[in-house]
Formats: C-alpha cells, sequence, structure tokens
C-alpha cells in the first residue's frame, strides 16, 4: 500500500533498507513511520478504516495522534539498541516533522544520507534505487547539527 500511494520514494526506501538495514539486538532492521500508529514492520497489513486514520493527520502541525505513538515507539527501538547501533532516517529531512522527535529519542545516533540535501523525495527514491541495485551503501552523517537544507543538486541521469 505503502508502494502504491508514494511511487518510487517508498520503493526506494524500501528496497534500500531491506537490503542495507541492519538489525539490533532485539530491534529489528526496518521501521516505517506511520502517521497515527509510530512506527510498523513493512509487511504489516493496513485496512481501508486504517487508511482513511492516517489521512485525518496532519504531520505538519504536530498533532499527538502521531507524535506519541512515533516517540512510544522510538523509545521502544532505541531500549533494545547496541550501543553501537545508528538509526538511519531515510524520510524527510528538510522539516521537522521526523526529525524533531525522533533527534529527542535517538540524539547523536540519528542520521541520514548526506546526499538527500537538496533533493525532492522521487530524488531521493531514485538515489536509494540506485544505491541498492549498485550494492553500495550510502554515506551517513548525524542529523543533529548537519546541513539539512542546500542547493539542489543537478538532476539524475536517466536510467532505463
Amino acid at each position: 500500500m505503502f508502494s502504491f500511494l508514494s511511487g518510487l520514494y517508498f520503493r526506494g526506501k524500501h528496497a534500500y533498507a531491506q537490503r542495507f538495514g541492519r538489525a539490533s539486538s532485539s530491534v529489528a532492521a526496518v521501521h516505517i513511520i506511520t502517521t497515527s500508529r509510530g512506527l510498523l514492520p513493512p509487511h504489516t497489513r493496513v485496512t481501508r478504516v486504517e487508511l482513511e486514520q492516517f489521512a485525518e493527520i496532519d504531520l505538519s502541525a504536530g498533532d499527538a495522534r502521531f507524535r506519541t505513538p512515533l516517540l512510544r515507539d522510538a523509545e521502544r527501538v532505541r531500549a533494545g539498541l547496541d550501543d553501537a547501533a545508528e538509526v538511519v532516517l531515510l524520510g524527510s529531512i528538510a522539516t521537522g516533522k521526523y526529525v524533531d522527535p525522533l533527534l529527542t529519542v535517538f540524539g547523536a545516533r540519528l542520521v541520514f544520507p548526506e546526499t538527500f540535501v537538496g533533493r525532492g523525495d522521487m530524488s531521493r527514491g531514485g538515489i536509494l534505487l540506485r544505491s541498492t541495485r549498485a550494492e553500495r551503501e550510502l554515506a551517513y552523517v548525524p542529523v543533529s547539527g548537519a546541513v539539512r537544507h542546500g542547493r539542489r543538486p543537478p538532476k539524475l541521469a536517466r536510467q532505463r
């Protein structure tokens, strides 16, 4: 369902996370941020009613129906992490809707692909799919203190 709604962007995130995600102790390697159910495993079935409930939440407004389950699940993930584990955010880094709550839980452990700066959703999805196909993990930088807004890089070269 997420792949259908988000197209290339979600497909890129999912493929990349499945390829390069590493589980830590009792914590699964891949989680999907939802608007009202916190973090879910990618294989979770979502009903039409749940999808309609997702659509009711305004992420940009800092709605507690989004933040509360996200923080709850992020704390659970943090509790199960190995000491040296990083948490890679493949979602939007340009706004605080994901970054702000996740930074409060993960701090310096929260990292993102440096190449995301200045790119839109579709470009990030394309980068993730290309990286997955090439079996080349991207370089990460800590979210805290990073430049998250930048000049738009050149468009990706078209691929067949």
